[in-house]
């Protein structure tokens, strides 16, 4: 945002001067336009930095800011309470610009609000803010806009999202026990391996016996720790960056994202959140009379999963060669069987819509119990995992000590 000097001719015909804040000058004249004004001259302020590269940098910012899904709740039911209430628009964005709390989304709002006084649509007024609306939300509210059913799109958007937030939150408790475990797993490793074991490897180097060989082990991992560990740690941070980087790209994310379908216990639970997830939203946008099409265009972009996501392309040619829905996902990779009757018997039937959100109550039952099942697995194997380190140091520690007892007797 940057200060613009204008003048102006009013509704009066007079010569008016002033200031102005904008991103750009074009975006200034748009603004005194909308008051009425006839901008006959606009200059940035002197001092003011330069609108497009400050309008540049506040889009980086906002792009790695993040704002809570529960502020964009909260929002999305404040801005749905007031259009419901009759509230203009521009009035309804200075109250939510003056209630919110997080500075990333009082800024985008206050940006909406400028945007929409130029003249902008609400949908290309939150389409230029990418980090905060998905193109989901986007999609949802040009078709609200269309048919004129904003509120009753917003409704629909909020039941999207505290649907998603917990899905995600009832993924993100089971993962976290093991995540924790494992992390436990490998402090106690470490330390082990570079204190406790190098003292013990003195003594026993010192009566002259025969190490076992869980102890040999163990030795050559602390000498290679010991002597390398700049190779190490260098081999570590090169691989990370590697992998970072290549996951990146569009095959890296492909490959990741298959990779996360095909992975033991994991695999069938993002599977089922993913079928979740687009019976949801096809639901919605089938009610929000979004057209096929464009349909397939969102779930492509907001699925979550690469992998799925090519089946989308796949799955959108063969529906503009006129086959259908339930054809194409018969044919399509990771779709289920029951995904594949319900959509045809929906086809058949006429009320898809409805059989779509029969499916996704079904694998939100299923996204439930497959997160209960992954705990109780993955418990038994931590436990393993544990009894394998300990027991591994014990025979490391315990097995020379009984030589060495031996030897004194």
């Amino acid at each position: 945002m940057a200060n613009f000097s204008y003048q102006a001719i009013n509704e009066n015909g007079m010569n008016v001067k002033g200031s102005i804040v904008a991103d750009s000058v074009e975006m200034a004249e748009n603004l005194l336009l909308s008051r009425g004004y006839i901008p006959s001259r606009v200059t940035a302020a002197s001092g003011a930095a330069p609108a497009a590269g400050g309008s540049f940098f506040a889009r980086i910012k906002e792009s790695l800011s993040r704002v809570k899904i529960g502020d964009l709740i909260l929002f999305t039911k404040q801005f749905r309470s007031m259009m419901q209430a009759g509230v203009p628009l521009l009035r309804l964005l200075q109250v939510l610009e003056n209630q919110t709390q997080n500075k990333t989304m009082k800024r985008a709002v206050g940006l909406i609000g400028q945007d929409i006084r130029a003249g902008a649509t609400l949908h290309e007024a939150m389409k230029k803010h990418p980090a905060l609306f998905s193109p989901l939300y986007l999609s949802m509210i040009h078709a609200g806009e269309i048919s004129g059913t904003v509120p009753d799109i917003l409704g629909r958007l909020i039941d999207i999202i505290e649907h998603e937030a917990k899905i995600k939150s009832d993924i993100k408790s089971a993962l976290q026990y093991p995540f924790i475990v494992l992390i436990a797993l490998a402090v106690a490793f470490f330390v082990l391996l570079t204190f406790v074991i190098p003292k013990f490897a003195t003594i026993f180097a010192k009566t002259g016996l025969t190490l076992p060989w869980p102890t040999k082990v163990a030795m050559l991992m602390y000498q290679g720790l010991a002597n390398y560990w700049y190779i190490l740690i260098a081999g570590v941070v090169g691989l990370i960056v590697v992998l970072h980087t290549y996951f990146k790209t569009v095959n890296g994310r492909y490959a990741l994202d298959t990779f996360y379908l095909k992975m033991p216990l994991f695999g069938p639970l993002f599977q089922k959140a993913a079928m979740s997830r687009f019976a949801s939203i096809f639901a919605i946008l089938q009610a929000s009379g979004v057209p096929v099409m464009q349909a397939m265009e969102v779930l492509s972009g907001t699925i979550g999963n690469t992998a799925i996501s090519r089946e989308f392309d796949r799955i959108s040619e063969k529906i503009k060669e006129g086959q259908g829905i339930s054809g194409p996902l018969g044919s399509a990779k990771y779709f289920t069987p029951m995904v594949v009757d319900m959509v045809a018997i929906g086809e058949e039937s006429g009320n898809i819509e409805d059989m779509l959100r029969q499916i996704a109550i079904h694998y939100d039952d299923e996204v439930a119990y497959a997160v209960k099942r992954l705990s109780d697995n993955i418990g038994p194997i931590l436990i393993v995992g544990l009894a394998g380190v300990v027991g591994f140091f014990a025979l490391a520690i315990y097995m020379p000590m009984w030589d060495m007892t031996k030897m004194v007797k």
